[in-house]
């Protein structure tokens, strides 16, 4: 009986490196690997040439030099005397409050909007419908000016809220029962004061509150505790089908530890005055971190609406009229059921509405406010005539930020998403 003989191992041939499919992926990887590495070696050196053409090197060492410039806003100690690092260090403070209270604001009002979008009522939802092709369909530079301009032309100066001797009023009035005060160059609020403070830890970068910290773990720890009633009603739910009445110890878990920890440090909020040509005692919030905090927040709350309004679009009536079957009322129908469901829609696109919120405030050299890119990318980059560390440090800096909020973005959107079983 005949038999084929087995094929002869021929071995490794560097043809297969080309025609053979299990090689030829792993060729193409290694070979434009090698491509990019020698683009990027060779601007390099293209750029190592030039600046010793200029007589230039590429080093680090302007930011331990004396910054000799003021910033108006400032979240740590500074002054003039301070090094160009400790003004970039401001500045990418100033760039991450104003972000961050920029998310916030805008995602609060843009579900508030994306839900009205889908009000019954006509005249709500065609006003919710303008604001959104109005705000999202004019650059936001604009709108930052515009916000800027109105602060600056509208309100009245610091002067028009003293009180006239003769006829015992002022031309302008405070708000929020005489604590509040908008004038044409900075808003005055009441400052946060502690009678029986505990003190604060120096450090290198600046002080750090006990007060700060000790409030910070009683509402992590209210949290936590919040969460475990909350499952422990839900297990009892599970097992008897009774849902147990938790509203209002929640309620007492989150804020009255907090409110505790607040009395027993003696706090109190220290109104403005105005004494003299401008308010003392508060703190004065210049109009452009208003402006651009306002420009940001309405302009991108446009878009979180529209992302809102598809992700509850997104799911189907009869969720909805499986929840009205069931007597819940629309509110819990939305709160409970529309909204949760949605969330696996919603968050991807959003990770990319607070990626823009934080790239775009770097318009804030526009009026005036120095962030990160008003120090480092602006005064310090012409002092120091160091425009490439300068720019290149500020795109590491950016590039960190985006990648950090989109890791913690992604890390929420897992916790979302539907769990298969």
């Amino acid at each position: 009986m005949a038999t084929a003989s087995d094929a002869p191992n021929q071995g490794f041939r560097l043809s297969q490196l080309i025609y053979d499919t299990r090689y030829r992926s792993l060729t193409i990887q290694v070979v434009v690997f090698i491509l990019v590495m020698g683009g990027m070696a060779w601007l390099i050196d293209n750029t190592v040439q030039n600046l010793q053409q200029l007589g230039k090197d590429f080093n680090f060492g302007f930011l331990f030099n004396r910054a000799g410039y003021d910033i108006g806003q400032q979240l740590i100690p500074y002054t003039n005397d301070s090094t160009h690092g400790r003004a970039m260090l401001v500045g990418l403070l100033n760039t991450l409050w104003v972000s961050l209270l920029g998310c916030v604001a805008a995602t609060v009002l843009g579900i508030v909007i994306g839900v009205l979008r889908l009000s019954n009522n006509w005249l709500v939802g065609r006003l919710m419908t303008v604001y959104v092709e109005i705000f999202r369909n004019i650059p936001v530079l604009l709108w930052i000016l515009v916000a800027l301009a109105f602060l600056t032309e509208v309100t009245p100066a610091p002067a028009a809220y003293r009180v006239n001797a003769e006829t015992g009023e002022a031309q302008a009035s405070m708000l929020l029962f005489d604590n509040v005060a908008i004038t044409n160059r900075y808003t005055a609020v009441p400052a946060a004061e502690f009678t029986r403070g505990l003190g604060a830890i120096e450090t290198p970068l600046a002080p750090i509150s006990l007060n700060f910290l000790a409030l910070a773990a009683v509402v992590i720890a209210s949290i936590w505790f919040n969460r475990r009633l909350v499952a422990n009603a839900n297990k009892v739910q599970e097992t008897t089908g009774f849902r147990p009445v938790t509203w209002w110890k929640s309620l007492l878990i989150l804020f009255g530890p907090a409110i505790a920890l607040l009395v027993a440090l003696g706090f109190h909020l220290v109104p403005p005055e105005l004494k003299g040509f401008n308010f003392t005692g508060g703190v004065n919030v210049s109009n452009a971190f208003v402006a651009l905090w306002l420009g940001l927040t309405l302009y991108t709350a446009a878009f979180i609406a529209e992302i809102v309004r598809a992700g509850i679009l997104a799911i189907s009536k009869g969720q909805t009229e499986a929840a009205f079957a069931l007597g819940l009322r629309p509110k819990r129908t939305m709160n409970l059921v529309i909204l949760p469901q949605a969330l696996r829609v919603i968050v991807p696109p959003l990770i990319s509405q607070y990626l823009n919120l934080t790239k775009n405030s770097s318009l804030a050299i526009a009026v005036g406010y120095l962030d990160l890119r008003g120090t480092l990318g602006g005064i310090t980059l012409n002092q120091t005539g160091r425009e490439l560390e300068a720019i290149l440090l500020m795109m590491l800096i950016y590039l960190a930020i985006s990648l950090t909020i989109s890791g913690a973005m992604n890390v929420y959107n897992k916790s979302v998403k539907l769990k298969e079983r």
